[in-house]
């Protein structure tokens, strides 16, 4: 809490999402991994064919968070709720696993 008191810009609370690239054969091999990581939960999960050909399977994970805690240097969250985003990160990240 400290060093987040100090700040003088925006401070953001970020946690990305999961993300998994696969380098494939065949398109076939990228669809039906797709369509496992679609099923499975994996919402924002896509296929990529790049100019060479090569065939790259993203999956990726919806569980991002990116809360504003400070703006122009002024603390504008409480420290409860700073540690309640951090229980919510850490349940995306193991959800994530």
């Amino acid at each position: 809490m400290t060093a987040l008191e100090k700040a003088t810009g925006d401070v953001v609370f970020k946690f990305e999402p999961f993300v998994l690239h696969v380098l494939c054969r065949e398109l076939q091999d990228a669809q039906l991994l797709h369509s496992v990581a679609i099923d499975s939960g994996f919402k924002n999960s896509g296929i990529t064919v790049g100019r060479g050909g090569k065939i790259m399977m993203a999956v990726r994970s919806t569980h991002c968070l990116e809360v504003p805690l400070s703006h122009m240097g002024k603390l504008m969250v409480s420290e409860e709720y700073i540690e309640f985003l951090i229980h919510v990160a850490n349940r995306k990240m193991e959800e994530n696993t």
